[in-house]
């Protein structure tokens, strides 16, 4: 990676978080992002995990879940506090995070948004997740994931 990297990867080192970064060659005709992210990897696909920008009750919320699995609105607007959720326009996403769909990462992002990860990511040493750009990735602790998101974590996936 060349130059002072990403938001996301700026955020870690600023924090003094370990983290890796990790390049793959992305396939712009792909679709799924993250399971070619755990391929390229040699990863679990459970170990890689997706940012999802959903509106819980009309505000925007980061929802970060294994790349296998799908995120469960109802949960998740359980886990926020609210009453129903619903995924936001891709534009939205875009506008809030800074990132591109495809590469939007829980870190770094422009606004200050809720961020909750999927509960299953306490069962690794270390996910991945988008290092705000289709191809890199970022290898982290769970605890450090959290606390670099100012995250919580609940069960948001099925």
């Amino acid at each position: 990676m060349a130059g002072r990297g990403t938001p996301a990867t700026v955020l870690l080192a600023r924090l003094g978080l370990a983290h890796t970064v990790h390049g793959y060659e992305h396939d712009p005709r792909g679709s799924s992002y993250g399971l070619e992210a755990a391929e390229a990897l040699g990863v679990l696909a459970g170990q890689v995990f997706k940012t999802l920008i959903a509106e819980v009750d009309g505000a925007l919320t980061v929802a970060v879940v294994p790349v296998d699995r799908q995120l469960d609105l109802k949960a998740l607007a359980a886990a926020a506090g609210g009453k129903r959720a619903k995924m936001a326009e891709v534009s939205a996403a875009e506008r809030a995070t800074g990132y591109v769909a495809g590469g939007i990462s829980p870190l770094g992002q422009r606004q200050r948004l809720p961020v909750i990860i999927d509960a299953s990511a306490a069962q690794f040493r270390t996910v991945f997740c988008s290092a705000g750009r289709r191809g890199l990735e970022i290898e982290v602790a769970p605890a450090d994931l959290m606390a670099a998101a100012k995250a919580t974590m609940a069960a948001i996936s099925s």
